[in-house]
């Protein structure tokens, strides 16, 4: 478990055993990985904070109650409170780590100095141009991953270690390629082989899934037999699969890992692609921050004395004000306000038996009846109801913005959610779809274009620009009158992906968008590989 509890204030990140996690109240979830999701299920019941990938990830997969994430924007400054008078507040910002889809490294700047959790990450020195560290902020403790800090262990960069991965695939022009991958990241490693060798990547349904999310080109499928590059889970590369697959066709298998495994067939090849920092780049990384101490997330590995020579005169501790030290020691244990209050509405009322006296019925018998022609006399002279009622009754939910427009009797039926765990402190409120995942996230990491739904009978699932040919009106079959009248866009797009059907990741594939991509990736290939050589010329 890599995860730490940050001392002296009510900060967690990546650390979810509530019996050991004492004062903290703020938890923070840096990105999907097994590791860093130790005890972290479905029953989690306080607000958690992270990436809006990772929200859609831990919802999709983990099946964590959308009630308490909270998708902070990457690249931005948020604000929390940190206690429950809003006398003391903190500032986080989340940058890209450059890991896996949907991780970040968290900035924290409150009364405790600034500390900087990198979570897993690769450097690069891009990330030295972040806003946030380009102020002259003076790091007082960063929190280092030091899975690969070994001055043993040399690493080449991912570019190189891509280019030889490239090399032997196109040493073995005619066999399979069995690519061994952990349940998240390397997708863009894929997409590169895709493009290079102008074959579909073959994957499962769920990693299909996660693709379409991350908006790559579209060069993968799940035909099993559509391409020659498969991407499988690394357990699945071993002695008896490779006698397996190489007796129908000549195969070999690549492991991307700069860990140690022991090769148990020949044409087993582990190629040191890797998603840490080496130990050459954690020594640039620290050398241009300068933080006063460096805390390795990884204890059963650490740093020595390896960033002596880089670090800043150390600070003292910092003193915990006084609202934040009743914030830590008030129950962790006591359900959010609001909870219980929703809890209690929706708690059916369970009614006891009423005796009424023979006479008392009697009446109420012939008052019935007399109600009761009353109403079909009433049901005779009214008109019938306006279909964009009955679209509202039967789906409130589904009544959005645009219905409300066009009809003066529906109204918004968008329900507030509080943004952080205080229930003093007073904050801006949004609806419960747009705080999970709001289309403006999708549009600036590039996600791509929504799934839409589709019926039964409609056959394979389309999106984008094939979704809008067809309307709107795929939660019904094209034959019902009443399929305009269900018409909406749904803004979450969680449930988007929740209500996808299976066989949507079944579908075919499109050839031209594959060509488009594949032209398009070996145009600018040619146009670096000239200008390079133009460069050298001069």
């Amino acid at each position: 478990m890599n995860g730490v509890l940050i001392p002296h204030t009510p900060i967690a990140v990546d650390f979810w055993s509530l019996r050991r996690a004492g004062t903290a109240r703020l938890f923070f979830l840096s990105h999907m990985h097994s590791d860093h999701t130790v005890g972290l299920s479905s029953t989690w019941a306080r607000p958690l904070y992270c990436s809006p990938i990772t929200a859609h990830l831990l919802h999709r997969h983990l099946q964590v109650s959308k009630e308490w994430i909270r998708a902070l924007e990457v690249g931005e400054s948020h604000v929390l409170p940190l206690d429950d008078i809003g006398r003391e507040t903190m500032t986080v910002t989340l940058m890209d780590a450059n890991h896996c889809p949907g991780s970040v490294m968290f900035l924290f700047e409150g009364y405790f100095g600034t500390i900087l959790y990198t979570g897993d990450f690769r450097y690069t020195p891009s990330m030295l141009k972040e806003p946030a560290l380009t102020l002259g902020k003076q790091i007082h403790t960063l929190y280092l991953d030091n899975t690969n800090c070994n001055p043993a262990l040399v690493l080449p960069s991912r570019q190189e270690a891509a280019y030889q991965i490239v090399q032997l695939i196109r040493k073995h022009p005619q066999h399979n390629i069995k690519i061994g991958l952990y349940s998240l990241g390397k997708e863009s490693l894929l997409e590169q082989l895709a493009l290079e060798f102008r074959t579909w990547v073959v994957l499962s349904p769920r990693r299909l899934e996660l693709v379409q999310l991350l908006g790559l080109a579209d060069v993968f499928t799940v035909e099993e037999k559509a391409g020659r590059i498969h991407a499988v889970d690394h357990t699945e590369i071993c002695h008896s699969a490779m006698l397996y697959w190489n007796q129908t066709h000549p195969t070999i298998a690549i492991l991307p890992t700069s860990r140690k495994i022991r090769r148990s067939h020949p044409d087993i090849h582990i190629i040191p692609y890797s998603d840490h920092s080496s130990y050459s780049e954690l020594r640039a990384f620290v050398a241009a921050l300068k933080p006063c101490q460096v805390v390795p997330i990884v204890s059963r590995q650490p740093c020595g004395d390896y960033f002596q020579d880089s670090l800043s005169p150390r600070l003292s501790t910092p003193l915990v004000p006084e609202s934040v030290q009743q914030y830590m020691s008030s129950s962790s244990r006591k359900p959010h306000f609001l909870w219980l209050f929703k809890r209690r509405l929706q708690k059916p009322r369970i009614q006891g038996v009423v005796f009424e006296s023979p006479e008392k019925s009697a009446n109420q018998c012939q008052f019935d009846g007399d109600s009761k022609k009353t109403k079909e006399e009433n049901l005779e002279e009214q008109p019938s109801p306006h279909p964009l009622q009955v679209k509202k009754q039967l789906f409130p939910d589904l009544c959005g913005k645009e219905w409300a427009e066009g009809d003066p009797f529906c109204e918004s039926q968008n329900s507030a959610t509080v943004l952080t765990a205080p229930s003093a402190l007073s904050v801006p409120l949004k609806s419960a779809d747009e705080e999970f995942i709001s289309p403006e996230p999708r549009e600036e990491m590039s996600l791509g274009p929504p799934l839409i739904p589709r019926g039964v009978d409609d056959g394979p699932a389309t999106t984008g620009s094939q979704s809008a040919s067809t309307g709107h009106d795929s939660l019904l079959p094209h034959s019902s009158k009443a399929a305009p009248l269900l018409a909406t866009e749904f803004k979450s797009l969680a449930l988007k992906y929740l209500l996808t059907p299976v066989n949507f990741f079944q579908a075919g594939f499109s050839s031209r968008n594959f060509d488009q991509h594949v032209e398009k990736y070996h145009r600018s290939f040619l146009k670096y590989t000239w200008e390079s050589r133009d460069d050298n010329l001069v």
